[in-house]
């Protein structure tokens, strides 16, 4: 009841912004969206309920949608909404997809096909953010146009690299047999690349996270490589300070499985539960992430040849 109340008085909100006069709505608008891209992430991400946050996310942003249509040129709630989306996807979506019972399989597929739908919905509002601060980005089709932009982009832009890259290299990792996606990925990994090179440390460390998982996946004629996997996994836990899960669980799923490594695995994974992130920022992913490695745990005669 309460929720519903919320809910009705915010749309209510919002239909009085668009009745009154061009100016007068148009920063009230602005007002609403500064609130909401500054502030709205740490009240999402510093929940510990993941079930209380799901439920919510929807809702927050079909809301940041509407504003985005008064407002289709704000790049701070361009990045808001793509980050919104390509994290609801991930935790929200393909997560519970890749934890369902073989028998799901048909279920499986739906809920992965979405996920990738919303990463790609997630990294366009985003790459539109990144067009606006570098006009001509979006028309940079080749490499050599794309790198000149890129050498160009500074701290303020590795948000937005960083967001745009790793939902665009999650929509790809879905389905390895379309090739169409396939074909994008040096474009998306340039992105990822330029924020290192700009700031390996933004986020603790999620760009070196992100890498882990890519080089770790990929096989050697793709340009995989077990060597630079675990290079990004020393350098994510170097700058978290050993504090973030997600490390632990991106080597124990790319390089240990595939090496058929169970007593590594097993390592990684006790270590991200064992961990106590304090970061009041980050308390909703470690319990997703120490989730999933009670998950994997459990499951470990799905990913290797045990006795």
């Amino acid at each position: 009841m309460k929720r519903r109340l919320i809910v009705t008085t915010i749309l209510a909100f919002i239909v009085t912004l668009l009745s009154v006069s061009c100016s007068i709505r148009q920063m009230a608008i602005d007002t609403v969206i500064d609130a909401l891209s500054q502030g709205s992430a740490g009240a999402f991400t510093g929940d510990p309920d993941p079930q209380l946050v799901g439920d919510a996310l929807p809702f927050a942003l079909k809301l940041y949608e509407t504003l985005l249509e008064q407002s289709p040129d704000n790049e701070a709630l361009l990045l808001t909404t793509g980050s919104g989306f390509i994290m609801y996807a991930n935790a929200f979506v393909q997560m519970p997809a890749d934890m369902l019972p073989p028998a799901d399989y048909e279920k499986r597929i739906a809920m992965r096909d979405r996920a990738k739908r919303l990463y790609l919905r997630g990294r366009d509002y985003v790459l539109a953010g990144l067009d606006l601060r570098h006009p001509g980005f979006a028309e940079a089709e080749d490499a050599e146009s794309l790198n000149a932009i890129l050498a160009g982009m500074d701290e303020g832009d590795v948000p937005f690299l960083y967001w745009a890259g790793s939902g665009w290299m999650a929509a790809i990792a879905i389905n390895a047999f379309d090739v169409e996606m396939g074909i994008t990925r040096d474009r998306a990994l340039a992105l990822l690349l330029r924020a290192l090179e700009i700031d390996e440390s933004y986020s603790d460390g999620a760009i070196h996270e992100v890498l882990i998982s890519y080089y770790g996946s990929l096989p050697a004629m793709l340009g995989g490589s077990e060597e630079r996997a675990r290079f990004h996994f020393a350098r994510a836990v170097e700058i978290s300070e050993g504090r973030k899960p997600g490390p632990y669980i991106a080597l124990a799923q790319a390089v240990s499985i595939r090496n058929q490594d169970v007593e590594e695995f097993r390592e990684l994974l006790e270590t991200a539960i064992s961990l106590e992130n304090d970061d009041p920022d980050s308390r909703l992913v470690t319990v997703i992430m120490q989730n999933k490695a009670r998950w994997l745990l459990d499951n470990m005669d799905d990913f290797f040849l045990l006795d």
